[in-house]
């Protein structure tokens, strides 16, 4: 072999390297992958990279990140970005990792979530220049005989193969039909969009793998490859980030001093992880915050800090970001307030708790009460355990109200 053609075959093997850094790649691990890039660019066609994402909710969060980081790399490297909205797969909602059969969604409840969602990903991917499908409009359109010839494609042997089917197989725990027609419903997205690449979670090693059965069933000749990046932790450390959690997720959506402050409260052994997956620090100066977290010679607090803000200017701006730094340390390091907090007027005598969930200064009432009953709930500094307390102003004009680390309120009196 040449010098020059080994200088061409270590190119690829870079290149490919660089865009499988953090995840695994299948079959064929990183050759395979630049054995693709080669034959992308002998042939002048761009890879078709794939990523679906269910708007099961409205909003995404930083876990959801990960992958659209990925995928932007592939976008810089000039390649085509594939993404796909579920308009039909939400209607079922993935089953992966879940102990038990899911909610469905009405399309109604879907189409609402999905309003925000292109507009979340631009965050991060160059939506102009992706190619942008809701599966929709090829699953809806199927007729019986479509959707008898995708099943005979794989057994129930197979699907029970999933850990979670399996799992709840043995418990005895109910699993719908429908719930194995929505690997199916993902598999078959790979054939419309003719992918070559799909993006996923490590949850979704299932589904992602399952396309390439479904694509070669189908008469693709080369199917997809995978990329399979890491789950991110909510600000617990312990359960992947999810809005199931809310406690725990960091939405897209948080404000600034919200995002900031929900990564401040992150465990400090999550701080290279995050630095990883959600930053794009070289890996020298990941290296170095290693080594310092380390030895202890730097205050783990300081990082989170530099973290915080990094993943806020991104998301909004250098301002925003040290407009955040600032108000969390007048908050938690001076133990003041807010510069701007948002005014009630509120007639005495209103239990508290329903107050709370009503102004959305919970996600629900069952969080209201989970917070009080973890001394998480403040009116003028004290701390609320009566879940039946009511709002009494007690000869005060106006009580400060503190919901969770972050939120506070200003109740007037009417």
């Amino acid at each position: 072999m040449s010098e020059i053609t080994m200088e061409i075959q270590e190119k690829f093997i870079k290149q490919a390297e660089f865009l499988a850094k953090g995840a695994e790649v299948l079959p064929g691990g990183v050759k395979e992958l630049a054995r693709k890039l080669k034959k992308s660019e002998e042939t002048g066609k761009p890879l078709r990279v794939k990523l679906g994402l269910d708007p099961t909710r409205p909003d995404l969060h930083l876990g959801h990140t990960v992958v659209m980081r990925k995928l932007r790399q592939f976008q810089k490297a000039g390649h085509q970005v594939v993404l796909i909205v579920g308009g039909a797969t939400a209607m079922i909602g993935d089953p992966s990792g879940k102990s038990e059969t899911r909610p469905a969604l009405t399309k109604e409840e879907v189409d609402q979530n999905a309003k925000t969602y292109l507009e979340q990903m631009g965050q991060v991917v160059d939506i102009n220049n992706a190619e942008v499908v809701n599966n929709a409009d090829w699953l809806h359109n199927m007729n019986l005989v479509d959707l008898l010839k995708l099943s005979s494609q794989i057994t129930v042997a197979q699907m029970l193969v999933r850990d979670d089917f399996a799992k709840r197989y043995a418990e005895g725990k109910p699993i719908s039909v429908h719930e194995f027609f929505y690997p199916l419903m993902q598999a078959y997205d790979s054939v419309e969009v003719d992918a070559d690449i799909e993006l996923g979670g490590t949850d979704q090693r299932f589904n992602v793998l399952l396309g390439r059965d479904i694509q070669s069933a189908y008469g693709k000749k080369h199917p997809q490859m995978v990329l399979l990046v890491p789950l991110l932790e909510g600000t617990d450390g312990v359960i992947k980030m999810s809005k199931s959690y809310s406690d725990h997720c960091i939405s897209l959506t948080d404000s600034p001093k919200d995002m900031l402050g929900k990564i401040m409260s992150i465990p400090d052994a999550l701080i290279i992880r995050y630095y990883e997956l959600l930053t794009d620090i070289t890996p020298e100066d990941l290296e170095k915050i290693k080594t310092e977290l380390e030895s202890w010679q730097v205050n783990p607090r300081d990082y989170k800090m530099k973290l915080a803000k990094t993943i806020v200017s991104e998301y909004y701006s250098a301002e925003e970001a040290e407009k955040a730094e600032q108000e969390f340390i007048n908050i938690f390091s001076k133990k003041g307030l807010p510069d701007e907090i948002e005014e009630f007027k509120v007639t005495e005598g209103v239990i508290l708790i329903d107050f709370i969930a009503e102004n959305n200064l919970t996600v629900s009432k069952g969080e209201a009460k989970r917070l009080i009953q973890g001394g998480g709930v403040k009116l003028n500094n004290e701390k609320v355990s009566d879940l039946m307390q009511k709002i009494e102003f007690g000869g005060k004009d106006f009580l400060v109200l503190q919901v969770g680390k972050r939120k506070f309120a200003r109740l007037i009196k009417l």
